[in-house]
């Protein structure tokens, strides 16, 4: 009879358990955190054991991908601030050591300049931020000399590809997030180091995007960097151009660089005035026409969910609000967000979702800055559903199309950077680890103290 009762009972506890499961009520932050990190551990095994010393890592075959014909190192570069961040010391060493003992960047390859720069270059500068490991800066000022060739152009903007051996650039279409998202790392590179050059390079770059400007004051999406002639008039916030905007007012807080504030200020108004569009009680962001302000289409990415951080950052905490829950609400209709999206014909035309963190992000921000739990409660929600959908025996995977939750073998580098470093911040913020007040991140997600940098002396350092 005490058996009977006693596997009654545990029938009954583990019931409970599974239903206090399903409402949330045994989901604490802190619970989702250490699982965050043990996620995170077993993908980084995962990447070492399969990956190492190679680009990305393919979870469903266990394999590795690399970007061009040699690697350059770049999950591990990318990761390295979110496992420092979590405590994971031995890996940080291991990726600092290699760093500085075997990476070499004289390759004759042509690699990517936007690309290069917010996970090379920024995720180099982050290591010297935590380590002030000197050999480290070296590395980020030597990878920074082999893409300042690309700058040289008649408008300042940079080509698409710089030969990190030979330093020929090529390709003279560039978009405009591709254009002017260097600001910030080049920006602590020259405080770092204490030469201007590299910050007015990228200056030079993004005062370049702004004097082209409608009459309207709306820049175009695609831009010919020798004429300075706007190959696309289609104006927006969607990938392509989110990252320039981003960098206008995070490298203005970081640097006190009044120009930036102002083209910021500037551009943020005029983004409200024609671009923000109300359908079906929800407010989107589309596409409009540079020249008339008419939108010209309803599509957006899955990118443009870094608004209501940025919003939310520069004090229009109600309009992030309202934009951050139509994001939520796209992410629930499917289970995880498509990368392209109609909000009029309310169809995907891009279904993939590959990892992304920008609406994870935006709850971050949110959470912090109002202290609101459906914040948290979002988070949740999002990591649950990446859990279901995307994790494998090697790692996390991409998802091919969010109406069948197909996967596709590859994890994207931002999965390490970004998208476990906010979910990880989120659950731990009430334990007052991280002070985000004191903190900006790149648009990689690479954190930096702004405690660290003093106004008057970047004045010097940066030249502006």
């Amino acid at each position: 009879m005490r058996q009977i009762v006693f596997l009654f009972l545990m029938v009954l506890m583990v019931s409970n358990c599974q239903k206090k499961e399903k409402t949330g009520t045994l989901q604490q932050p802190q619970d989702m955190a250490r699982e965050v990190v043990e996620e995170t551990f077993r993908t980084w095994q995962s990447y070492r054991q399969y990956a190492w010393g190679h680009d990305v890592l393919r979870p469903l075959t266990k394999s590795y991908q690399d970007w061009y014909a040699e690697p350059l190192y770049i999950s591990p570069i990318d990761a390295y601030s979110t496992l420092h961040l979590m405590g994971l010391t031995e890996e940080t060493r291991r990726i600092e050591k290699y760093v500085v003992d075997s990476l070499d960047f004289d390759k004759d390859i042509d690699a990517k300049i936007f690309e290069v720069n917010i996970r090379i270059l920024g995720g180099l500068l982050a290591m010297y931020e935590h380590s002030r490991n000197e050999q480290v800066l070296d590395k980020a000022r030597n990878f920074a000399n082999r893409m300042l060739p690309a700058f040289d152009t008649k408008t300042g903007i940079p080509k698409y590809w710089v030969n990190l051996k030979t330093g020929k650039a090529r390709g003279d279409t560039v978009n405009v997030a591709e254009a002017g998202t260097y600001t910030f790392e080049m920006g602590l590179l020259s405080y770092y180091t204490k030469d201007a050059k590299y910050y007015q390079a990228a200056k030079r770059a993004t005062l370049a995007i702004y004097k082209r400007y409608s009459g309207l004051g709306l820049p175009g999406d695609v831009i010919d960097v020798e004429s300075g002639e706007w190959v696309s008039s289609s104006s927006h916030i969607c990938a392509g151009v989110d990252s320039y905007y981003e960098y206008l007012y995070k490298s203005f807080l970081m640097f006190g660089d009044p120009d930036l504030g102002q083209i910021w200020e500037k551009s943020v108004a005029k983004i409200h005035q024609y671009i923000a569009e109300e359908h079906d009680g929800k407010l989107w962001y589309g596409r409009v026409d540079m020249h008339t302000g008419k939108h010209i289409s309803a599509s957006i990415t899955l990118y443009d969910a870094f608004f209501p951080a940025i919003l939310a950052l520069s004090g229009d905490i109600d309009r992030a609000k309202r934009l951050q829950e139509t994001w939520n609400w796209l992410w629930n209709s499917f289970g995880l967000e498509p990368m392209v999206y109609n909000y009029k014909t309310g169809q995907p035309t891009y279904p993939a979702y590959d990892l992304n963190p920008e609406i994870i992000e935006s709850a971050y921000y949110l959470y912090h800055l109002t202290g609101d739990k459906k914040y948290l409660k979002m988070n949740i929600k999002f990591w649950e559903d990446i859990k279901k959908y995307c994790k494998t025996d090697g790692g996390f995977a991409s998802i091919e199309d969010v109406r069948t939750m197909k996967q596709k073998d590859y994890m994207p580098t931002f999965f390490f950077a970004e998208t476990l470093k906010y979910l990880y911040l989120t659950f731990t913020h009430d334990q007052g680890k991280f002070d985000f007040d004191d903190h900006l991140f790149n648009t990689e997600a690479h954190h930096f103290k702004k405690s660290n940098f003093d106004y008057p002396e970047a004045k010097i350092r940066l030249g502006y």
